[in-house]
């Protein structure tokens, strides 16, 4: 049902984000994990981070129906409009970033040395000057994304990650001037504008700067409250690992880049599979919840067997990368992270952070479905408040002194799964019927015992086998996919179509 439809997509967002995962790589050799590498990770990630929170998710959220009952000179007319906002937006961010620099550093590196204060003000400074382009980027990316242009898209990540990536090189081998953060900015500057240049031109004759009159009438937008529940529903899931990380920085200097490198591997398969699949099941369960001819006995055995096959593909796919990753943590971290400047203690961290993070995609792959679901239905209204109260939660138990990389992955676990069970009470008396059990215990019963095997030591390899450990994760990762394949219909289904 879902595999073909998405592998053109696939193959795009596998090569995006494993440029993404060679800047993470490269970030590692330039500044391993000390307090620079703390800075570095902060600079290049906030601006579009902050971007997602505020305006990516809501921009999908909001235009992409918005558009769609449109015609093409209001939709235009409207990318203008939105497009001025958003960069008198970036340039306030950019303002409000350089006035708070020190008091915004206290808060996202709690735990930097005082050496390096004066660099971390410059690094968000330039951070700040990022955000107009960042910001106007991810209006254009939702305009290509209505356009269907997923080549442009994903190759516009290629762009910015490509850039960064040389960038990061240069200061990993001794090839930089003598000031790497300045570099760094203008790098980040650069990389900014070179994928914004992509994107207009990806755009076209739709570009904001053909000449577009006035539709006759008022082309109103959607109203702000509806822009609110968007960013919210949008944004607050990117809020927690980005507090999680900043929380880690009191721990130790470097323990905000550790926490990043140990996320990085469990967001891999988190984009990869989890939400691809929710992103492609989105409108078959879009189709199957809205009244047709066939009556409500039709529509609700359509909508059952679309929600049912999304569950299992999730979850299966959710079970097996928690089986790999638990394996294989050791082995990719080596991979990825195993030269330039990291140490063999923080490859360490990382793979012990990234194993206990593993366990928190299966919550979130309930999370991605169900999120689709109540997005299908208009009621995200439960899914804002579970995840606020997760987020906040969080920050308590920060300032109670959760710091330690380990123990705040578990805590993300155990919100997530907060997360994950209220939005299935949100779901009401069906979720019984949408929930496919018989094709979700054998792939955790699997995962259970892989865990068991590991962590008794039986599945230990020593430090000079990192292939055959990846080799033994992948066989791992195939026995959790065949138990769902025997026990599961939902799972033949979704995977035979």
């Amino acid at each position: 049902m879902f595999v073909r439809a998405g592998l053109v997509s696939l193959g795009l967002l596998l090569l995006s984000r494993v440029l993404g995962l060679v800047r993470e790589s490269a970030l590692a050799a330039a500044f391993g994990t000390s307090g620079l590498g703390d800075l570095a990770v902060l600079m290049l990630s906030l601006p579009d981070w902050l971007a997602g929170l505020l305006a990516s998710g809501a921009l999908s959220y909001v235009l992409l129906p918005h558009w769609a009952a449109q015609d093409a000179a209001r939709q235009a007319h409207s990318l203008r409009r939105i497009g001025h906002w958003l960069l008198l937006a970036g340039a306030a961010l950019a303002l409000a970033i350089a006035w708070q620099r020190a008091s915004l550093l206290a808060l996202l590196v709690p735990g930097l040395p005082d050496a390096l204060q004066a660099v971390g003000a410059q690094a968000l400074v330039w951070s700040g000057l990022a955000m107009p382009a960042a910001l106007l980027a991810a209006l254009w990316s939702t305009r290509l994304q209505h356009g269907r242009d997923f080549t442009g898209l994903y190759a516009a990540s290629l762009v910015l990650n490509g850039i960064l990536v040389l960038a990061l090189l240069l200061v990993a081998t001794g090839w930089l001037p003598a000031n790497a953060s300045t570099f760094l900015g203008w790098s980040l500057l650069g990389a900014m504008l070179a994928r914004l240049g992509w994107l207009r031109w990806r755009l076209g004759a739709d570009g904001p700067s053909t000449p577009v009159q006035p539709p006759t009438g008022e082309a109103s937008l959607p109203a702000l409250s509806v822009w609110v529940w968007a960013g919210l529903v949008a944004g607050l899931p990117l809020a927690l690992p980005f507090a999680a990380r900043s929380l880690a920085s009191q721990h130790a200097e470097g323990a905000l880049a550790t926490f990043n490198y140990a996320w990085k591997l469990v967001e891999l398969p988190l984009v990869l599979a989890i939400q691809l699949v929710a992103t492609l099941a989105f409108p078959a369960i879009s189709r199957a919840l809205v009244p047709g001819p066939g009556g409500p006995h039709d529509q609700a055995y359509v909508a059952s067997a679309a929600i049912r096959s999304a569950f299992a593909l999730a979850w299966t796919l959710a079970c097996a990368a928690a089986a790999a990753l638990l394996l294989a943590a050791p082995a990719l971290a080596q991979v990825l992270y195993g030269w330039g400047r990291m140490g063999p203690d923080a490859l360490v961290q990382v793979a012990d952070w990234g194993r206990a993070g593993a366990w928190g995609l299966l919550p979130q792959a309930l999370i991605a479905v169900t999120l689709t679901i109540l997005a299908a239905e208009r009621r995200l209204q439960a899914a804002v408040w579970a995840n606020a109260a997760a987020l906040a939660l969080l920050l308590a138990c920060g300032a109670l002194g959760a710091s330690e990389g380990a123990v705040l992955m578990w805590l993300l676990n155990g919100l997530l799964l907060g997360v994950a069970l209220a939005t299935l009470w949100a779901l009401g008396p069906q979720r019984q019927a949408w929930l496919p059990w018989p094709g979700m215990w054998a792939p955790a019963l699997v995962l259970l015992l892989t865990a068991a095997m590991q962590g008794a030591g039986m599945l230990r390899i020593g430090a000079t086998g990192v292939l055959l450990e990846l080799v033994l994760a992948g066989l791992a990762a195939t026995f959790v996919i065949a138990a769902g394949w025997i026990t599961g219909p939902d799972l033949r289904r979704a995977l035979g179509r």
